[in-house]
């Protein structure tokens, strides 16, 4: 009767560890996205000053700076779900990387003291989104291995515990890229 009480005590004391284990990791899958969150805040947030001083020069790339500019305002939508933030992030970050390209055909802007800063603070806020990504993978990846390998696979498949997808980039990202290609178009 005593072991009996005993092995169910210790069981008991391992469910509650790792139920308390696994909403951690889940917590801290949601606060890594909340970074996320807030750095693309703050790319959204640079985007109209690049905008405006990119305007003044280029008047003809009117519509890769329409695009930046409409898909800036749908990010800023609440309701978003964390797939479409995912996908706006991807598409502003192509926008963004043509605009830097049109670029280079303009001399003057290239040399402007505030395009300079403003480029400076854009390649710092896009290596902290990287950062804040790995951060989020690392937790995403921390949280299903819980989840996945066992004892805790039991438990957690009683608790409807999920695995969540890592952040990966697309098949366009992962190409290499030419040099000579983006100097010669």
């Amino acid at each position: 009767m005593i072991i009996a009480a005993i092995v169910l005590i210790a069981i008991l004391l391992f469910g509650i560890t790792f139920y308390n284990s696994l909403i951690g990791k889940k917590n801290q899958v949601t606060n890594a996205f909340s970074a996320i969150d807030v750095m693309l805040k703050k790319r959204f947030d640079l985007i109209p000053n690049l905008v405006e001083t990119v305007k003044q020069y280029m008047l003809h790339e009117s519509a890769t700076l329409t695009k930046i500019v409409e898909l800036r305002s749908q990010a800023g939508n609440a309701s978003l779900s964390t797939e479409q933030k995912i996908d706006l992030d991807k598409q502003i970050s192509t926008g963004v990387k043509s605009l830097m390209l049109s670029v280079e055909s303009y001399p003057d802007l290239k040399a402007n003291q505030n395009f300079i800063n403003l480029q400076s603070t854009w390649t710092e806020s896009e290596e902290q989104i990287a950062a804040t990504r790995r951060t989020y993978n690392a937790s995403v990846t921390d949280y299903n291995n819980a989840i996945m390998m066992f004892p805790g696979s039991l438990f957690a498949g009683m608790l409807n515990y999920s695995q969540i997808t890592v952040l990966a980039s697309t098949e366009e990202e992962r190409q290499n890229i030419s040099a000579k290609s983006l100097f010669n178009s």
